[in-house]
């Protein structure tokens, strides 16, 4: 139940931030036009490189070593303050070697200098810890008043093109206070320590080998929008970013389950409970197949005319894209089950990191060609090929570990009914005239058939799902009749 509600936590703070883009990206895209929003793109993948190499992989380290280490406060403690140590000299080691950049290479510097807020707000992200402590209330409320009131100042300051500083101040210095507002909260975690007990850099090379496949995936998702800025243009760049965005934002609701798992599977590993591990990877493994492959190709259904729709008319490109990329939701979904929620918890890091550098091997290969002769529609292709690339290696590596035909039991069930749906929708797509009505009517449509199908072809999901509403009902039945008893007994 505490998976449960985690993830209920988790994907309602996923929900959020998909539904508030929804409400800022037509306003922005329309405000700022592809040339600020092209900017944003740009400058923010070039900061994002700074923010890697400052984080050092802390968050993926840090959330797996507070959840093996949980039991025992005053090990906790240490732990945090070693890592939060050692990430602090790395991010002003990355902020030192970010002003050297500017001073050398002096284009969109006023940009630039604002976005390197992140930079700090990657310093202060404590995130981590409340991950691995399976405590996900904490971030989802705090960072949810902090978005919200990003959104409410977007709304009311940014009104042109000239204001493209003034988004990005907004959104650098919402993620900023977001970060700061977990740090109160320290005070009922963590103990009193004895600073000779600290030992940062016995943390370094594990955080490293995290690190390794963490700048491995930028190279593939952020070297894409910094290789299109400088080999197409910034507006090229805009495009894929807000077509890629929309892929990400939706990944979330499959990806958050990962992201919830993580410490729950390290810590049966730690208890040596490889058979609980196992049993829910091949769970997760499901439920995100039979989330991923709808939501894929019902955004391939609805792409070519909801981008320029959504975006403005100085967008098209964007519904192009994402009715390529959308695909990769598939392949992701599937990645982020076997490698962050069964190898980094099983100490498997080398396969892992193995399968990001093969994924970014395929994205560089095909990068500068596909660019070069098709521009935004090239850089999503090679993000395909080198997505389904990492998910075959991970799946491959583990064979031998797992079943992998319990993993993929159900998954021919999702992708015909997910096909099925996608025809009728995509002929919708094109007869209908693009509105907001027409809009709910093709995702309705859609779901409604999805479901019909899967209730025909009856996945195994369904009793997964049957027997939690079974649970639920009688815990909540339960719970009542022991106050009713309780009220009795008082009268």
């Amino acid at each position: 139940m505490k998976v449960v509600k985690n993830y209920l936590y988790n994907i309602s703070y996923n929900i959020l931030t998909l539904v508030l883009p929804l409400i800022t990206g037509p306003y922005v895209s329309r405000r700022l036009g592809a040339t600020g929003v092209g900017i944003n793109s740009y400058t923010y993948s070039i900061i994002n490189w700074f923010v890697l190499c400052g984080s050092i992989g802390i968050a993926y380290y840090g959330n797996r070593q507070i959840a093996y280490v949980k039991e025992n406060k005053y090990a906790l403690t240490q732990n945090f303050v070693e890592l939060q140590i050692l990430k602090s000299i790395f991010i002003l080691l990355s902020y030192s070697i970010f002003i050297i950049y500017i001073c050398i290479n002096k284009n969109y510097i006023y940009y630039l200098l604002i976005q390197s807020i992140y930079i700090i707000a990657a310093g202060l992200d404590i995130s981590w810890l409340y991950m691995g402590l399976e405590n996900f209330k904490i971030t989802v409320i705090r960072n949810t008043l902090v978005k919200v009131s990003s959104v409410i100042l977007i709304l009311i300051l940014v009104k042109d093109k000239s204001d493209t500083g003034i988004y990005i101040s907004i959104m650098a210095i919402g993620t900023l206070l977001g970060n700061l507002t977990l740090w109160p909260s320290l005070t009922k975690v963590l103990l009193k320590i004895n600073w000779h007990d600290l030992h940062p850099f016995r943390h370094l090379r594990g955080s490293i080998s995290l690190f390794i496949p963490l700048a491995a995936v930028q190279l593939y998702v952020g070297l894409n929008k910094t290789m299109l800025g400088a080999l197409d243009s910034t507006n090229a760049s805009g495009f894929y970013d807000k077509a890629d965005s929309l892929v990400k934002l939706v990944l979330t609701l499959v990806t958050s389950l990962a992201g919830v798992l993580m410490p729950y599977t390290a810590k049966s590993v730690a208890s040596g409970d490889m058979k609980k591990v196992k049993n829910v990877l091949y769970l997760a493994f499901d439920f995100s197949s039979f989330v991923a492959f709808p939501i894929a190709f019902g955004i391939a259904g609805i792409s070519i005319k909801f981008g320029p729709f959504f975006y403005g008319k100085e967008f098209k490109e964007v519904g192009i894209a994402l009715f390529v990329e959308s695909i990769v939701m598939v392949f992701m979904s599937w990645s982020s089950i076997t490698g962050n929620q069964y190898l980094v918890p099983t100490n498997q890091v080398k396969p892992y990191t193995v399968s990001i550098f093969i994924g970014a091997f395929v994205n560089i290969i095909l990068n500068v060609p596909l660019i070069l002769n098709f521009g935004v529609k090239g850089a999503v292709v090679s993000t395909v090929l080198a997505e389904l690339a990492v998910s075959f290696y991970q799946i491959w590596y583990i064979r031998k570990e797992v079943d992998i035909k319990i993993m993929f039991n159900n998954t021919l069930k999702y992708f015909v009914s997910s096909l099925i749906m996608f025809i009728i929708v995509f002929i919708l797509n094109l007869k209908l005239e693009m509105n907001i009505l027409t809009l709910i009517f093709e995702i309705s449509i859609g779901c409604f058939i999805y479901l019909c199908l899967i209730f025909i072809l009856k996945p195994t999901i369904i009793n997964y799902i049957n027997d939690f509403i079974v649970t639920t009902v009688n815990k909540i039945k339960s719970i009542k009749r022991e106050k009713s008893e309780n009220n009795s007994c008082e009268l």
